[in-house]
């Protein structure tokens, strides 16, 4: 039986006792990684994006996001503190419901990480375009736009570009690092979070007392409504909140530290609620700063008397957009731009700086935790063993790296930041789930055995968290849909084909020593986005 194939929690157990960890975080040390961790792309850029898709309304985007998170969240530390190891999600689903729900969950983590990725880049693009054009150095449109699609089809032309240079270049750099092999430093990763809560406290402190000054901005507060799963349009506050979950993504930084956390019963929980909302009162601010100080309310295409698509071609293409002032949902760096308007272009200088210079990190630990999904699953047998050969020379798995930057460089040169969050939302959704679903059945199973964590009124918050991510997941639009459910039927096709017949477990193989060499020569995750 495929559901009969589970990885032995106790063979997984004894392998993460080999590499027990000291016991030495805090509350306070859990709190501000979770706090880093969260803050990146998502209220840089996604801000845009959101005020297209619900206007004002997106304030609410984000609490109903930050909610679902949270739930997601203290389901995730139960398993994190019961099965310390790499691989995540895919990792506890093994121990639990077995090797297809396992495989169908970390083949939905590759989605996440390598669009995530993609993403970011696009983000990073925005970022460095802005700042080079506020600096009086304009690069050529058609190299910083990728192509309008239609149908599948790519036509470029006045209101698309041709490829986005600067985010397959990012990529290209952080996939070369990665083949090299690096090792940030806690110092380094320090001052980036440092970087980027200074860039946001900013925002903040100037916009915000203009909201008093401002408040028609707030209205109409919902233009779009709530939105309506049925219409696939993924608009409204769901669909914004849909869009805006992949702000919150990164609380596995704290979930996955439970194994070096003093008294991880009451300290996870505080680390997790704390930074989440610490990050959703941030984001808030963030939010009611850009409506009370600039506005957010969507465009309307003239011509058809329908709201533009978030990101699209069109969009930027509209005479609204070509203004000397433009909206805010026309910017590509957010931020920085409403700052350029409502203050002093050098503030928006600042902004956009800080952005430009911490977001390529986040580019690097979600390729870095592509490949380690990737490198995880080779090593239970469900991929080639070829994905994960060592570079003799660089002592990293280069094969499965190149591959991954190639993917993240084609999807960042020819899609729009919105969509690539949205696809990458749906895998993880979906990987939410999963665990959520995971964390009832083992309390049930195994209900005896030591959980340093144990996830509060469990059969209420995982339902909760289940219905939660299934509320994001059909709020997101049909295409965002589409790509998960198109994504998942070709994992099954490859998992009957290779992975059922390769599965070390299915062949009676169950200890596997760790990659030793492999991780010694890459950087830890903390799962930014």
């Amino acid at each position: 039986m495929i559901f009969g194939r589970v990885k032995p929690l106790d063979a997984i157990l004894a392998t993460a006792e080999k590499k027990s960890l000291k016991r030495s975080l805090g509350a306070f040390q859990l709190t501000m990684l979770g706090i880093g961790a969260v803050i990146g792309t998502g209220i840089f850029v996604l801000t845009a994006t959101a005020a297209q898709k619900a206007g004002p309304g997106m304030m609410l985007s984000f609490i109903v996001a930050g909610v679902v998170c949270a739930l997601a969240a203290l389901c995730y530390s139960e398993l994190a503190s019961m099965v310390p190891v790499a691989g995540s999600a895919y990792t506890y689903s093994y121990a639990v419901m077995g090797e297809l729900l396992a495989w169908m969950v970390g083949w939905a983590l590759i989605l996440e990480y390598a669009l995530g990725a993609s993403a970011v880049a696009v983000g990073w693009s925005g970022h460095i375009v802005g700042f080079l054009d506020s600096v009086g150095i304009h690069l050529p449109h058609a190299l910083t736009v990728g192509p309008k699609i239609e149908w599948g089809i790519l036509k470029g032309g006045e209101v698309g570009g041709f490829v986005n240079l600067p985010a397959v270049i990012i990529t290209a750099l952080v996939t070369t690092l990665l083949v090299i092999g690096t090792k940030e430093s806690a110092t380094f990763n320090a001052v980036l979070v440092a970087i980027k809560v200074a860039a946001l406290s900013l925002f903040v402190i100037i916009t915000v007392p203009m909201i008093a000054g401002h408040m028609p901005n707030f209205h109409p507060f919902t233009p779009r409504g709530w939105g309506n799963p049925l219409d696939s349009s993924g608009t409204g506050v769901l669909g914004a909140a849909a869009s805006i979950f992949f702000a919150y993504v990164g609380f596995d930084a704290v979930s996955t530290a439970a194994e070096e956390t003093k008294n991880p019963q009451r300290n996870v929980p505080i680390g997790l609620i704390g930074s989440l909302l610490i990050c959703t009162v941030f984001y808030l601010l963030v939010a009611g700063g850009v409506i009370g100080s600039f506005g957010a309310q969507p465009l309307i295409d003239p011509a058809t008397g329908k709201y533009f698509v978030e990101g699209s071609p069109e969009l930027y293409g509209s005479a609204a957009c070509s203004a000397t002032h433009a909206p805010l949902v026309c910017s590509k760096e957010a931020l920085a731009y409403v700052l350029r308007e409502v203050s002093s272009p050098w503030t928006g200088w600042l902004v956009g700086l800080a952005a430009t210079i911490a977001l390529p990190s986040v580019v690097l630990l979600m390729m870095y935790g592509q490949t380690r999904i990737f490198f995880v699953m080779a090593r239970d047998g469900l991929l080639p063993q070829n994905l994960a050969t060592v570079h003799p020379r660089f002592r990293t798995p280069w094969v499965v790296t190149v591959v991954t930057g190639v993917v993240v460089a084609i999807c960042a040169a020819f899609l729009p930041v919105g969509t690539l969050a949205d696809y990458s939302n749906s895998g993880t959704l979906f990987a939410f789930a999963a665990v959520s679903l995971g964390v009832m059945i083992l309390r049930a199973k195994d209900p005896g055995r030591a959980r340093p964590f144990r996830t509060p009124a469990l059969w209420v918050i995982a339902p909760l968290s289940i219905l939660g991510c299934v509320v994001l997941f059909v709020s997101l639009n049909r295409a965002s849909q589409m790509v998960f459910l198109v994504w998942a039927a070709v994992g099954l096709v490859f998992y009957f084909l290779y992975g059922y017949r390769m599965s070390h477990v299915g062949r009676g193989i169950v200890e596997v020593p760790e990659p030793e060499a492999y991780e010694e020569t890459q950087p830890p995750i903390p799962g930014t986005h």
